[in-house]
Protein backbone atom coordinates (compact mmCIF):
# COMPACT_ATOMS: atom_id res chain seq x y z
CA UNK A 1 0.00 0.00 0.00
CA UNK A 2 1.42 3.24 -0.69
CA UNK A 3 2.41 5.15 2.60
CA UNK A 4 4.73 8.11 3.77
CA UNK A 5 7.03 5.75 6.19
CA UNK A 6 8.93 8.28 9.23
CA UNK A 7 11.63 6.72 11.27
CA UNK A 8 15.51 7.69 12.76
CA UNK A 9 18.59 7.52 11.25
CA UNK A 10 18.84 4.48 13.32
CA UNK A 11 16.25 2.49 11.81
CA UNK A 12 16.51 3.44 8.08
CA UNK A 13 18.03 0.15 6.50
CA UNK A 14 15.01 -1.57 8.84
CA UNK A 15 12.54 0.76 7.63
CA UNK A 16 13.08 0.51 4.07
CA UNK A 17 13.21 -2.93 4.32
CA UNK A 18 10.06 -3.66 5.89
CA UNK A 19 8.54 -1.25 4.22
CA UNK A 20 9.68 -2.48 0.57
CA UNK A 21 9.99 1.31 0.17
CA UNK A 22 11.08 2.81 -3.49
CA UNK A 23 12.50 6.48 -2.33
CA UNK A 24 14.30 7.82 0.65
CA UNK A 25 14.62 11.00 1.88
CA UNK A 26 17.34 11.97 4.32
CA UNK A 27 16.69 15.58 5.93
CA UNK A 28 19.95 15.31 7.91
CA UNK A 29 23.47 17.34 9.04
CA UNK A 30 25.19 17.83 5.76
CA UNK A 31 28.13 15.92 7.63
CA UNK A 32 26.09 13.01 8.88
CA UNK A 33 26.53 9.91 6.76
CA UNK A 34 23.72 8.04 4.83
CA UNK A 35 24.22 4.91 3.43
CA UNK A 36 21.62 4.54 1.64
CA UNK A 37 20.21 0.99 1.43
CA UNK A 38 20.88 -1.02 -1.51
CA UNK A 39 16.85 -1.47 -2.40
CA UNK A 40 16.87 2.34 -3.23
CA UNK A 41 18.43 3.33 -6.58
CA UNK A 42 20.26 6.73 -6.38
CA UNK A 43 18.20 9.02 -8.48
CA UNK A 44 15.54 7.94 -5.77
CA UNK A 45 17.09 8.52 -2.95
CA UNK A 46 17.07 12.97 -1.78
CA UNK A 47 19.45 13.92 0.71
CA UNK A 48 19.22 17.36 2.24
CA UNK A 49 22.16 18.67 4.31
CA UNK A 50 20.30 21.25 7.11
CA UNK A 51 20.52 21.52 10.45
CA UNK A 52 17.33 21.23 12.68
CA UNK A 53 16.73 24.93 13.59
CA UNK A 54 13.86 27.25 12.81
CA UNK A 55 16.43 30.23 12.91
CA UNK A 56 19.69 30.90 11.54
CA UNK A 57 22.89 30.03 13.73
CA UNK A 58 26.20 30.17 12.94
CA UNK A 59 28.20 27.40 12.01
CA UNK A 60 24.92 25.39 11.27
CA UNK A 61 23.00 25.26 7.94
CA UNK A 62 19.35 26.93 8.12
CA UNK A 63 16.80 25.16 6.13
CA UNK A 64 15.56 27.33 2.91
CA UNK A 65 13.67 27.33 0.18
CA UNK A 66 15.88 25.42 -2.10
CA UNK A 67 15.57 22.61 0.34
CA UNK A 68 12.13 22.86 0.81
CA UNK A 69 11.52 23.15 -2.96
CA UNK A 70 13.72 20.18 -3.67
CA UNK A 71 12.01 18.58 -1.26
CA UNK A 72 8.54 19.44 -3.04
CA UNK A 73 9.62 18.21 -6.49
CA UNK A 74 11.20 15.45 -5.28
CA UNK A 75 7.89 14.15 -3.84
CA UNK A 76 5.68 15.31 -6.75
CA UNK A 77 7.57 13.19 -8.77
CA UNK A 78 6.92 9.88 -6.42
CA UNK A 79 5.07 7.21 -8.20
CA UNK A 80 3.44 6.18 -5.03
CA UNK A 81 3.71 2.50 -6.30
CA UNK A 82 5.64 1.76 -3.46
CA UNK A 83 6.06 3.56 -0.07
CA UNK A 84 8.54 6.58 0.42
CA UNK A 85 10.67 6.83 3.40
CA UNK A 86 11.47 10.18 5.23
CA UNK A 87 13.99 10.31 8.32
CA UNK A 88 16.32 12.86 9.84
CA UNK A 89 18.12 11.82 13.02
CA UNK A 90 15.88 11.42 15.62
CA UNK A 91 12.72 11.14 13.30
CA UNK A 92 11.02 13.97 15.36
CA UNK A 93 11.72 16.85 14.06
CA UNK A 94 12.53 17.49 10.10
CA UNK A 95 11.01 13.79 8.85
CA UNK A 96 7.68 14.65 10.31
CA UNK A 97 7.54 18.10 8.38
CA UNK A 98 9.14 15.88 5.28
CA UNK A 99 6.32 13.61 5.77
CA UNK A 100 3.42 16.41 6.51
CA UNK A 101 4.66 18.14 3.03
CA UNK A 102 4.40 14.98 1.41
CA UNK A 103 1.09 13.86 2.45
CA UNK A 104 -0.08 17.38 1.72
CA UNK A 105 0.83 16.88 -1.93
CA UNK A 106 -0.17 13.34 -2.16
CA UNK A 107 -3.44 13.83 -0.59
CA UNK A 108 -4.91 17.70 -1.92
CA UNK A 109 -8.15 16.55 -0.99
CA UNK A 110 -7.79 16.29 2.64
CA UNK A 111 -7.26 19.38 4.84
CA UNK A 112 -3.89 20.24 6.35
CA UNK A 113 -5.65 19.66 9.81
CA UNK A 114 -6.82 16.23 8.89
CA UNK A 115 -3.30 15.10 7.86
CA UNK A 116 -1.02 17.12 10.84
CA UNK A 117 -4.12 15.32 13.56
CA UNK A 118 -3.08 12.04 12.01
CA UNK A 119 0.25 13.04 12.34
CA UNK A 120 -0.55 13.18 15.94
CA UNK A 121 -2.18 10.13 16.78
CA UNK A 122 0.77 8.29 14.65
CA UNK A 123 3.58 9.59 16.55
CA UNK A 124 2.85 11.07 20.15
CA UNK A 125 6.96 12.34 19.12
CA UNK A 126 5.82 14.34 16.16
CA UNK A 127 7.21 17.77 16.21
CA UNK A 128 7.65 19.10 12.50
CA UNK A 129 10.45 21.73 12.03
CA UNK A 130 7.89 24.94 12.25
CA UNK A 131 10.27 26.68 9.54
CA UNK A 132 10.21 23.83 6.97
CA UNK A 133 6.52 23.95 6.91
CA UNK A 134 5.99 27.40 6.94
CA UNK A 135 8.38 27.53 3.57
CA UNK A 136 6.69 24.64 2.04
CA UNK A 137 3.09 26.05 3.23
CA UNK A 138 4.62 29.25 1.21
CA UNK A 139 6.10 27.15 -1.48
CA UNK A 140 2.94 25.35 -2.69
CA UNK A 141 0.39 28.52 -1.65
CA UNK A 142 -1.39 27.14 1.37
CA UNK A 143 -2.45 30.53 2.47
CA UNK A 144 -0.99 29.42 6.20
CA UNK A 145 -3.58 26.81 6.42
CA UNK A 146 -0.03 24.08 6.81
CA UNK A 147 1.19 26.55 9.47
CA UNK A 148 -1.72 26.91 11.42
CA UNK A 149 -2.24 22.62 11.84
CA UNK A 150 1.12 22.19 12.93
CA UNK A 151 0.45 24.82 15.52
CA UNK A 152 -2.92 23.19 16.33
CA UNK A 153 -0.82 19.95 17.35
CA UNK A 154 1.46 21.69 19.82
CA UNK A 155 4.84 19.61 20.16
CA UNK A 156 5.32 16.06 20.85
CA UNK A 157 5.85 14.35 23.84
CA UNK A 158 10.18 14.58 24.95
CA UNK A 159 11.95 11.19 23.49
CA UNK A 160 15.61 10.76 22.25
CA UNK A 161 14.45 8.98 18.89
CA UNK A 162 10.86 8.29 17.54
CA UNK A 163 9.41 5.09 17.01
CA UNK A 164 9.01 4.21 13.04
CA UNK A 165 5.46 4.94 11.95
CA UNK A 166 3.61 4.81 8.62
CA UNK A 167 0.28 7.50 6.69
CA UNK A 168 -1.06 4.92 4.59
CA UNK A 169 -2.47 7.44 1.50
CA UNK A 170 -5.53 5.82 1.20
CA UNK A 171 -6.96 6.52 4.46
CA UNK A 172 -10.20 8.47 4.37
CA UNK A 173 -10.73 12.01 6.98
Amino acid sequence: MPSVYVCPLSQVAATVASANASHLVSLINDTTLVVRPESIVEENHLFLGMNDIVEAQDGMILPGEEHVSRLIGFASRWDRSRPIVVHCYAGISRSTAGAFITMCLARPDRSEKAIAERLRQLSPFATPNARIVAIADDLMGRQGRMVDAIAAIGRGADAYESIPFFMPLEEQE
